[in-house]
């Protein structure tokens, strides 16, 4: 059986990442100020954050279920089945979507839900990627992602609290509050959604709060000290020039891990964070 991998781009990766790949990524949708774009099609990164920054008026959307069903059929003409990796159920309806479109394609779509999003979710599709290359089905690795799912662990640090408020994950008297005091929130995602995990009054020690807790969630849950069985990734939100410092740090912190990893925040994170988020992503590596 030959197996399609499908995803998002709430992954990370791009569309000429994915189709070096030989993985299908379908782009999120955003709507700005009334107009849809697509992201990594008629919107980058760049241009994202202009017109965040610039105030727009900008929510998260999911893709349209004509155009996810046009995508599988086409895959189908070529591949006996498909694995289609969305992000987080818990961040976004799109999985839910996805499930209800695939009892359609009479067993040959596996929506996986893993519950992960950016640099976690790229692994999953990495991962899936190989496993469909060595000739394991469909269901074969939906199942293996979603025993492994909680395997995984994300702590992301904001520059701002304006985003937040906009979101009404805080309250305004709040956010003016954290901002008069200088407050950096430290959330996480533990598979279904963003929380709040602790409070720092500088970056260094919102990275100090983030690698205590990552190192932490590594030896307990992943049963790995030393960082080499562990994924590490750093994630950011137009502020590649600070990720790229806390990965000089990391690579001192744990010097027998493999290369880590840098890439952008995905934008639907983004969009409730804002600019200059920093993060630390770890996923237990997977054995198959």
């Amino acid at each position: 059986m030959k197996a399609a991998i499908v995803t998002d781009s709430n992954s990370g990766i791009t569309q000429k990442q994915g189709e070096e790949a030989g993985i299908y990524v379908v782009p999120m949708p955003f709507m700005m100020d009334g107009e849809t774009y697509f992201e990594d099609v008629n919107l980058t990164q760049e241009e994202f954050f202009n017109r965040l920054e610039g105030g727009a008026d900008i929510s998260t959307s999911q893709p349209s279920p004509a155009d996810l069903i046009d995508l599988w059929k086409k895959l189908l003409e070529e591949y006996d089945e498909i694995v289609h990796i969305p992000m987080s159920s818990g961040l976004s309806s799109s999985c839910q979507t996805a499930m209800i479109l695939a009892e359609e394609f009479d067993g040959k779509v596996f929506v996986v839900n893993n519950q992960r999003i950016s640099v976690t979710q790229r692994q999953s599709v990495l991962e899936a990627a190989k496993m469909a290359a060595s000739g394991m089905s469909a269901g074969e690795i939906r199942e293996i992602l979603e025993e492994t799912k909680l395997d995984s662990t994300i702590y992301i640090t904001v520059d701002t609290l304006e985003y937040l408020k906009k979101g009404g994950r805080i309250t305004a008297a709040a956010a003016l509050l954290g901002t008069f005091l200088r407050i950096k929130p430290v959330l996480t995602i533990q598979g279904e959604k963003l929380d709040a995990f602790a409070k720092a009054r500088t970056m260094k020690q919102a990275k100090s709060i983030m690698v205590t807790a990552a190192k932490k969630d590594m030896e307990e849950r992943f049963g790995d000290s030393s960082g080499r069985g562990t994924n590490i990734a750093v994630a950011h939100s137009n502020s590649l020039e600070a990720a790229m410092e806390f990965k000089k740090e990391l690579e001192d912190i744990f010097p027998e891990a493999e290369e880590i990893y840098v890439d952008n925040l995905s934008l639907s994170v983004s969009c409730h964070i804002g600019p200059g988020a920093l993060a630390i992503a770890c996923t237990k590596k997977l054995e198959v």
